[in-house]
């Protein structure tokens, strides 16, 4: 698949390591935006760019850029995109991809000493235990 707007080689590598690793073709996406209208997580504003906007940069072959937006580490894995798709693509496999990327760099999205007490003492600990376990390498 050709990605448009490819910057480098590395960058092309990159797109098609979500393709493989997510097994989706993210070529496939028609921008219909019945992922962003579905998404819960987007509905009440935890999402700071919705899903379609997402798979946009990755057909551009930003994957760096998609990284960096936090959209990939807020998704609920809810499936409700992949239902409304009309493409029938999987965007929480897409997300995953985007985190797995980058926890092989090394990269910690959260540094669990970082963490604030207050928000430790009031979370229950099968949450942060999931979240250090996903969200670090």
């Amino acid at each position: 698949m050709q990605f448009l707007g490819t910057r480098s080689a590395a960058a092309a590598e990159t797109a098609h390591k979500i393709n493989e690793i997510s097994g989706q073709n993210v070529g496939r996406c028609m921008q219909c935006g019945q992922c962003s209208g579905a998404c819960p997580m987007f509905a009440t504003g935890s999402l700071p760019v919705p899903p379609r906007r997402i798979m946009h940069l990755l057909q551009l072959g930003h994957v760096e850029r998609a990284a960096v937006l936090e959209t990939a580490w807020c998704c609920a894995a809810c499936h409700a995109c992949e239902v409304r798709c009309p493409r029938s693509l999987d965007l929480p496999k897409v997300m995953e991809a985007i985190r797995q990327l980058t926890l092989r760099r090394n990269v910690d999205f959260v540094a669990p000493g970082a963490v604030p007490r207050a928000v430790l003492a009031s979370a229950p600990p099968i949450a942060m235990v999931a979240a250090f376990r996903r969200l670090t390498p």
